[in-house]
């Protein structure tokens, strides 16, 4: 991922200063308000939000506020838990500020206890669900590491402005277990693994069915099939496979098309 020289100074200087803050804070045990104000800062200095407008603190919703919010233009980006720096955070955390997101249509959601950064994706569904994205120990970063600058960017408000965290997001829902295991299992694939086997066994007679339920029974484990993420990622694949096949389906139409519309042009100039 690309990311501007002066961005990379910016969080360079900005973990160079604030893990001494963090270690020192973690050290004396200080409470939740005072690691929002921490909170608060990093955002500001690290993360580059301007701090006296696209940081929101203790916004109302529904008559009960969340700690921290993040806006760009006007439009609300993040919802953020703030917890002491010295609790260890915990999934549970998050659930308050995710029907918060749900109720205001936003998409993210961040827990942090001033040195973890989690950020979790809203998932808009029945119930209402998130899945963690990013996962970031300030304390644990190099700020000489190209590596640990391209993790933290996607906390900035440079990724958040050019969609970094979806994108981010994509790639890992790309590579996750469920996805690779319901691609491995889609018809695309299977039918060439069967020409691939036929290959090797001219007289094997093998169909897509065999073959699919032979990964599921013999190769592949059961919890990358079966469940809600199995099946969220079946759905994904199969929507994709059908856009892939719409989009092969248009362009051959429109050879066509302009296959008939050039043998009609010339027969026009045959007429002629």
């Amino acid at each position: 991922m690309a990311i501007s020289s002066r961005v990379s100074e910016r969080l360079t200087a900005g973990l160079k200063r604030y893990q001494p803050i963090l270690s020192s804070a973690k050290s004396r045990d200080v409470n939740e308000s005072d690691t929002s104000m921490i909170a608060t800062d990093v955002l500001a200095e690290v993360f580059g939000y301007e701090k006296y407008s696209e940081i929101t603190r203790e916004l109302c919703i529904r008559g009960t506020y969340c700690d921290l919010a993040t806006r760009i233009d006007g439009k609300f980006q993040m919802l953020i838990e703030v917890k002491a720096i010295g609790l260890d955070l915990k999934d549970s955390h998050m659930k308050q500020a995710v029907d918060y997101a749900a109720n205001q249509g936003i998409e993210w959601v961040g827990l942090t206890n001033g040195h973890v950064w989690k950020v979790f994706k809203v998932i808009f569904a029945k119930p209402i669900d998130a899945e963690l994205v990013l996962d970031v120990d300030l304390l644990t970063l190099n700020p000489k590491s190209g590596d640990d600058i391209e993790r933290v960017y996607h906390l900035t408000r440079e990724s958040m402005v050019k969609s970094g965290l979806y994108a981010y997001h994509d790639q890992k829902q790309a590579t996750s277990k469920f996805y690779l295991a319901a691609v491995i299992l889609s018809d695309a694939v299977l039918e060439s693994v069967r020409r691939e086997l036929r290959r090797l066994s001219p007289d094997a007679k093998l169909d897509v069915d065999t073959l699919r339920e032979a990964l599921k029974q013999e190769v592949l484990k059961r919890d990358v099939i079966e469940g809600d993420k199995a099946d969220a990622a079946r759905r994904r694949v199969g929507k994709a496979a059908g856009k892939s096949l719409r989009t092969k389906r248009e362009k051959e139409d429109a050879a066509t098309k302009s296959d008939d519309d050039a043998v009609d042009a010339d027969e026009r100039q045959s007429d002629e």
